[in-house]
């Protein structure tokens, strides 16, 4: 390709004296996936301030479906930034606001008028997503379900399943919560349609035994796990959790702040599923990096609650507002949903035939461009490797190819590839990782 400087990621002096101010300056617990410091980035490339480039497969984390810097959005923010940078929607209001809670309402799937508010970040909508229904059914319970991630604050580390690093030592958390399974059909011991079926009838347990349904306010799921290791459920299961909530008057919460916009071939991944839901949860690639997030729901519900019963003073920032709105004509413009699916297919393609040769490959997982790899031990016990992962991801950085780890056990290697990202780049990256993990296979690894 001609574009990636492959140096062993030798650090400059620059980079060093960073690292030592880093230390001095930004508490540990802010841990960080690579030890590179950016200087710039455009589409699917960054390079950092030694001068290396690489090929980002982790999008910041799937923020950047439309990539590093895409040009109508960071027109559109040069523009809003030369009228006004905020005045906070709750004393005086601004256009771009209405424009964008127009477009969300029409792009959010289901027939049923919506409503959109707008918030920071992903954990903020999915707290106000909670207060929404605590209010309109006048409930207490919330639901999430195991290997889920919801965010970090004190409401979304307890709904989060894992225990270490989100919520160790943060407690007390918050009461009225409670976790049911979610089938992750690679480990299950029984075949895909009684996991569902026993991961359904755990709803009647929890009934019984912790909470009646007429206390429970909603359901809160990610349509394809994230953090959890790009676990894909199976639409009856998916139908049979909204089933369930509408036999009981409990709202299902769509957590799409991962999934969404575009990462699935669709614009939220719940359409692979032919549900509507009641409240919807997006952030990360909603404005391309910039801080916001949004919740639409039903109008009904949405208009259940009085006046500055919900607000902030930064929510739906101008800035934010005007990038999400160009990330939307972009995706529209440059058919990204379609191009999602050209890169699942090549990706997960990519990864099948490396797994006829590796064989600490368990298993191949993909929706759309939303693609990972788990790798164990041994295939008949499918004992987690977690250990494999990380060397690859250090010795893909070192070759110029940014991957991120994943997953319960730690033993996932997940792809968030901009949707932008060229037929050329793509290919380099992947010849990268192949590369990288026929080494490991041999024995060759990282020191």
């Amino acid at each position: 390709m001609g574009e990636i400087v492959l140096t062993g990621s030798v650090p400059g002096p620059r980079s060093e004296q960073l690292k030592i101010e880093r230390e001095q300056a930004v508490p540990q617990a802010l841990a960080n996936t690579t030890s590179i410091f950016a200087k710039k980035a455009d589409g699917a490339l960054l390079t950092d301030i030694d001068g290396n480039t690489y090929i980002d497969f982790a999008g910041a984390i799937g923020a950047l479906n439309v990539g590093h810097r895409p040009p109508k959005v960071v027109e559109s923010v040069k523009e809003q930034l030369d009228s006004f940078i905020h005045t906070s929607f709750h004393v005086v209001m601004y256009e771009s606001y209405i424009k964008l809670a127009q477009q969300l309402n029409e792009l959010v799937p289901g027939s049923s008028p919506k409503k959109t508010a707008l918030f920071n970040s992903g954990a903020e909508g999915v707290e106000n997503a909670v207060k929404i229904a605590r209010y309109y059914t006048g409930r207490r319970g919330i639901v999430s379900f195991d290997r889920g991630f919801h965010g970090r604050t004190h409401l979304t580390m307890t709904l989060t399943s894992k225990v270490k690093p989100y919520k160790f030592g943060f407690g007390p958390l918050a009461t009225d919560t409670y976790r049911m399974p979610y089938p992750y059909y690679y480990r299950e011991e029984n075949p895909r349609p009684e996991a569902d079926r026993e991961a359904l009838r755990q709803f009647e347990r929890l009934f019984s035994m912790e909470i009646a349904p007429e206390d429970i306010a909603a359901v809160i799921m990610e349509p394809v796990q994230g953090e959890g290791g790009f676990v894909i459920p199976s639409k009856e299961f998916v139908q049979g959790v909204k089933r369930i909530c509408e036999e009981h008057g409990i709202l299902f919460i769509a957590d799409e702040i991962q999934t969404g916009f575009g990462r699935t071939g669709k614009m939220f991944a719940v359409e692979h599923f032919d549900i509507e839901p009641d409240l919807i949860v997006m952030s990360k690639s909603l404005a391309a990096g910039v801080p916001l997030s949004a919740v639409t729901g039903r109008a009904d519900i949405m208009d259940s609650l009085k006046k500055k019963e919900l607000g902030g003073t930064l929510g739906g920032s101008p800035l934010a507002c005007a990038a999400a709105l160009a990330v939307i004509e972009m995706m529209k413009e440059e058919n990204l949903l379609d191009r999602a699916q050209v890169i699942g297919r090549r990706i997960s393609e990519n990864l099948e035939r490396l797994a006829d040769t590796c064989p600490s490959i368990g298993e191949v997982r993909s929706l759309g461009a939303m693609c990972a790899v788990e790798f164990v031990r041994d295939r008949s016990t499918k004992e987690p490797d977690a250990e494999l992962p990380q060397r690859i991801a250090k010795m893909c950085l070192e070759r110029g190819l940014i991957v991120l780890t994943a997953g319960w056990y730690g033993n996932v290697i997940r792809f968030l590839t901009p949707l932008v990202i060229t037929d050329e780049q793509l290919e380099e990256g992947l010849q990268i990782f192949n590369d990288v993990v026929q080494e490991c296979e041999k024995g060759v690894f990282v020191k």
